[in-house]
C-alpha cells in the first residue's frame, strides 16, 4: 500500500516561480533535518546543472515520496529524468503557466506506454 510507505513523507518541488509559490502556499514546504529545502525555484538564470543536482539530491532523499517537476524544466534534464527509474520517489511532470502539458514527452507516461499493449485498452 502505498499509504504505508509514504507515511512522513513529503513533496518535493523544482519549478518555476508561480508553481514553486503555489505549493508553498499549499503547505508543502519542508526543511529536512538538515536545513535543506525540498523545492527549487528555477528562473532563466538557473544553470542546467543546479537543475540536474537538485533532482539528483531529491531522488535520492528518503524522506521525499514524490518529485513534481514543470514539464518544460524536466525537458532540460531530460537524460537525468529518464534515468530514474525507482518507483519511489515517483517523478510527475507537471504544466505550468507558460508551458502547458504535452504528454509526448513524459518520460514516466512513455515508460508506462512501454509495458502495455494499446490493444489492451480498446
Amino acid at each position: 500500500e502505498m499509504a504505508a510507505h509514504t507515511k512522513g513523507k513529503i513533496l518535493a518541488v523544482i519549478g518555476d516561480e508561480d508553481t514553486v509559490v503555489g505549493f508553498l502556499l499549499g503547505g508543502v514546504g519542508e526543511l529536512n533535518k538538515a536545513r535543506k529545502p525540498n523545492y527549487l525555484i528555477v528562473d532563466k538564470n538557473t544553470a542546467v546543472t543546479e537543475i540536474e543536482e537538485s533532482f539528483k539530491t531529491f531522488a535520492a532523499r528518503d524522506d521525499i515520496a514524490i518529485i513534481l517537476i514543470n514539464q518544460h524544466i524536466a525537458e532540460q534534464i531530460r537524460f537525468t529524468v529518464d534515468q530514474h527509474t525507482q518507483s519511489i520517489p515517483a517523478v510527475l511532470e507537471i504544466p505550468s503557466k507558460e508551458a502547458p502539458y504535452d504528454p509526448s514527452k513524459d518520460s514516466i507516461l512513455n515508460r508506462a506506454r512501454g509495458l502495455f499493449n494499446p490493444e489492451d485498452f480498446r
